[in-house]
């Protein structure tokens, strides 16, 4: 078995790297078991890894590849001692402390956990899918809106969401395509008559995205219609996915208090969870914001809220 740590931080997104380098800075000496390379739903350096460039966080004026970001944030822990393990946490057991985590039968045991494991996009399940996210297939349009100044686009979704999402699109695309598969919107009655009533939105009915063309970029998808079954080209260079998010909590179930969603609950103002000494930070206990610098903000918050709990113990 191996030795006891002050602080295991599950996840390696902004929020828990961000959670790494202030416990490391505070001299907690944190774990990270940062996930599988292999993994699409924790994987090391979390859904910024799929990301090409990113223009809004601060500090990079010029702009900074996804990837090469989070390998900052790593090599900025372990500058300070932060320790890696690049596997996936498969078992928890918080029911009293010290609390343990499992790599499949090795076994970490901690005073303290900050989980940030983070959340998923949910995915159409297309071929050529995953090559051309960042490359015209975006899961965000706050994040990628902008490079898609006077292009035409489409977004998949009739949820809230992606009603947002084709709004705010309008602000850059000259045209906006909604693909709606059935032939109603989920969205509240104030979000439908928003989109209904914007000049630059045009809504597909009973449809939905069967196929994605173009090798460097996107350049077009065919859409399939629901209702008669025929199959039509349409060419955009911009697909934004929005049916939703799937927070990575499985292994929580059960464990920590969470939504019916997946998400996990944490202490109004606090990432404190249900559990004394188990912290909560990132998109795995935000669905409203979903962002890097909100993500690492809230990892910074639960390292403060980790140390201080840890003082109180000792």
């Amino acid at each position: 078995m191996s030795a006891q740590h002050k602080v295991i931080i599950i996840g390696s997104g902004p929020a828990g790297l961000t959670a790494a380098i202030y416990t490391a800075r505070a001299s907690l000496s944190p774990l990270v078991i940062e996930g599988e390379p292999s993994s699409t739903s924790d994987q090391p350096g979390g859904q910024l890894m799929l990301t090409t460039e990113i223009e809004n966080f601060p500090g990079f004026p010029e702009g900074i590849m996804g990837p090469e970001l989070m390998m900052n944030f790593r090599t900025q822990a372990a500058r300070f001692g932060a320790e890696f393990i690049t596997e996936k946490v498969t078992k928890v057991d918080f029911s009293s402390r010290p609390f343990k985590v499992w790599i499949r039968d090795q076994e970490h045991t901690a005073e303290s956990i900050i989980v940030a494991t983070g959340a998923q996009s949910l995915m159409l399940n297309l071929p050529r899918e995953s090559d051309l996210i960042g490359h015209g297939v975006s899961t965000c349009a706050t994040c990628d809106g902008f490079f898609f100044r006077n292009h035409e686009i489409a977004v998949v979704g009739g949820g809230d969401s992606a009603i947002e999402e084709a709004i705010f699109l309008t602000k850059f695309a000259t045209k906006v395509h909604l693909i709606v598969r059935r032939d109603a919107l989920r969205a509240s009655r104030i979000m439908q008559e928003r989109a209904l009533s914007n000049e630059k939105i045009q809504i597909h009915w009973n449809s939905q995205v069967t196929e994605l063309h173009g090798e460097a970029s996107l350049t077009s998808v065919t859409l399939k219609n629901n209702a008669d079954g025929t199959s039509a080209p349409l060419a955009v260079t911009g697909l934004f996915i929005a049916i939703g998010h799937k927070p990575n909590t499985s292994i929580f179930t059960g464990v920590l208090d969470m939504e019916e969603s997946g998400y996990l609950l944490t202490r109004e103002g606090s990432t404190y969870t249900n559990v004394d000494g188990v912290f909560a930070a990132g998109d795995v206990q935000d669905h409203v914001y979903r962002q890097a610098i909100t993500a690492a903000g809230s990892g910074c918050a639960a390292a403060i809220d980790c140390e201080r709990w840890l003082e109180g113990q000792h």
